[in-house]
C-alpha cells in the first residue's frame, strides 16, 4: 500500500499572535504535516469529535483528533476510551485502585469505571485539528 503526502508549503518565521513586525525576514520551504503530528503510523488513527462533553479542554464538536494506540495511557491523558459498547472520549483520572472519566464540561458527571464493566483505553489523543472557517 502507497501512501501519497501532499507537502504543503510553510514560512520558518514565527508567527506573532499580537502585532506583526514589517521587518519579518520571509524564508519558505515544504513541511509534511505527517512528519509532525504523527510519530507511530501503524498506531495512528483520526476520529471526529461528536458532542461537547470535552469543550473546557479546547475540543469541540466536528474537531478532528489525532489518536495515538501505542502511547500508554497516564493519569491526566486525554483518551478514547471504550466503555460498554460504546466509545467516548474523556481526561483519565487513574489511581491505585480506581479509573474515573471526566469530562471537560459541568453539564456531564464524571463516570467512574466498575469493575464488571467493559472497559478499554483504545488511544491518547496528541493532536486536537480545529476548521476556522
Amino acid at each position: 500500500m502507497t501512501t501519497k503526502h501532499n507537502l504543503i508549503e510553510s514560512t520558518t518565521a514565527k508567527i506573532s499572535a499580537g502585532f506583526p513586525s514589517p521587518a519579518l525576514d520571509y524564508e519558505k520551504s515544504r513541511i509534511d504535516l505527517n512528519d509532525i503530528i504523527i510519530k507511530n503510523p501503524e498506531a495512528t488513527y483520526y476520529a471526529k469529535v461528536d458532542g461537547d462533553s470535552m469543550k473546557d479542554a479546547g475540543i469541540a464538536d466536528g474537531d478532528l483528533l489525532v489518536v495515538d494506540k501505542s502511547i500508554e495511557a497516564q493519569n491526566g491523558h486525554v483518551a478514547v476510551c471504550f466503555l460498554n459498547g460504546e466509545f467516548t472520549l474523556k481526561r483519565l483520572k487513574i489511581t491505585h485502585d480506581e479509573v474515573w472519566l471526566i469530562p471537560e464540561n459541568n453539564l456531564y458527571k464524571p463516570i467512574k469505571v466498575e469493575e464488571e464493566s467493559d472497559f478499554r483505553i483504545w488511544g491518547v489523543v496528541t493532536y486536537v485539528i480545529k476548521k476556522t472557517l
